[in-house]
């Protein structure tokens, strides 16, 4: 009976996929709704398959398990649940298979919670350390600010190994919550991980991810409003190597009226292979009256080599907004302006540093947290070091 059960369910998948829009996406807990793919598919045309060992098939069995450390403000609460906790779940469905897989099989879930009407002394940090080299695992970790609460979190993953995930940012009405997620992964490392993003009533989020290494990251936001009033600001900094694949999906699902998105995503690459993929899907539906959004993409190339993919996608369903739009550039680094910097009399290699942490700058500037402010700066830089620039 439940392979009848698996195959209808997986027979209904085929029958509402083509219906939907460009921005929408079929969602279930089902890992079985899902096909595997084939790299056809448009969420899929850009991901190297091979590279997900197995992530994507079902063949990766879990052989490790992540270490989660917490060092949270002393207002904010840390839980380790079971897969039976009534909250899990709350911020939003799988989109996709890996995200399904993952959701069917992580064994414990880690639950940090603002308390009501409380603002944290200080940020927290919640470090993911990765299962270790050649062992796979699945994780589920879910950030709550209940309603009026006011908190900023770091999620920080480090180590080696497979790791794919659900991540659930659930903030209640009248909420404000600041998520900085860093990807400073070793260099054999593949982390897929889906990020849930549910905002109540005049809630507020500023959802900013850093991807600075790894073998393979694939980070999948989806930002939804449970009422009107909700702002989300989702900000982005990449910077991609020789042979790393760095892919960053965005989807925003305006379907309530009067809230509000802002999206800014700058990546830089540098040597053979390095590939980054960015695509921003905006869908702003027939209710969602006096929505307000931007999205911008921005990408800078240092090397030959190196590859560069952005789509931007803004569906408009109602004429009744107050604004939206959408950006996207790609481009070599400026000989005009390094020419300027050394016609001024700064040398080259300082010059080069110069004009690459000028277009950081803007992103930087909006990490409200001074060390990890401070830690992307010396990364850049080391980054910069590593080709000699």
């Amino acid at each position: 009976m439940a392979e009848n059960n698996a195959g209808a369910t997986a027979a209904a998948a085929e029958a509402v996929v083509p219906a939907l829009s460009r921005g929408e996406r079929f969602t279930s807990y089902d890992v079985q709704a899902f096909e595997v793919p084939s790299g056809r598919e448009e969420n899929w045309r850009f991901t190297p398959l091979k590279r997900l060992r197995g992530l994507h098939d079902g063949t990766a069995a879990a052989t490790g398990e992540v270490k989660i450390d917490a060092e949270t403000a002393p207002e904010v609460t840390v839980e380790t649940v079971g897969r039976d906790d009534a909250r899990l779940g709350e911020a939003g469905v799988p989109s996709d298979r890996i995200a399904a897989q993952a959701y069917s099989s992580f064994q414990t879930a880690t639950v940090v919670t603002v308390p009501k009407n409380t603002k944290a002394s200080k940020p927290s940090v919640v470090r993911v350390n990765g299962p270790g080299e050649g062992k796979t695992a699945y994780g589920h970790l879910q950030v709550r600010a209940e309603p009026f609460a006011e908190a900023a979190v770091v999620l920080d993953h480090v180590g080696s190994g497979t790791y794919a995930d659900n991540v659930e940012f659930v903030i209640g009405d009248g909420a404000q919550l600041t998520v900085v997620s860093v990807q400073d992964w070793a260099d054999d490392a593949v982390h897929v991980s889906e990020q849930h993003l549910r905002l109540g009533r005049d809630a507020r989020l500023k959802h900013i991810v850093v991807t600075l290494s790894g073998d393979l990251v694939r980070v999948s936001p989806t930002a939804t409003f449970a009422g009107p009033g909700g702002d989300v600001e989702m900000l982005g900094l990449y910077f991609a190597d020789a042979g790393q694949h760095q892919e960053h999906r965005l989807f925003v699902d305006h379907a309530v009226p009067h809230c509000s998105s802002n999206v800014l995503y700058k990546g830089a690459l540098q040597g053979d292979d390095a590939r980054t993929v960015w695509i921003g899907d905006v869908l702003i539906r027939a209710a969602a009256e006096g929505t307000e959004t931007f999205e911008l993409n921005r990408n800078l190339v240092l090397t030959d080599g190196a590859r560069a993919d952005s789509v931007p996608n803004l569906e408009i369903e109602t004429g009744e907004i107050a604004k939206a739009g959408h950006a996207s550039t790609t481009g070599r680094f400026d000989d005009e302006q390094l020419f300027y910097l050394q016609s001024r009399g700064i040398e080259e290699e300082e010059a080069r540093r110069l004009v690459v942490r000028g277009f950081f700058y803007e992103i930087l500037m909006k990490i409200d947290i001074p060390e990890v402010r401070e830690r992307l700066e010396a990364a850049i830089e080391d980054e910069l070091q590593a080709i000699g620039a």
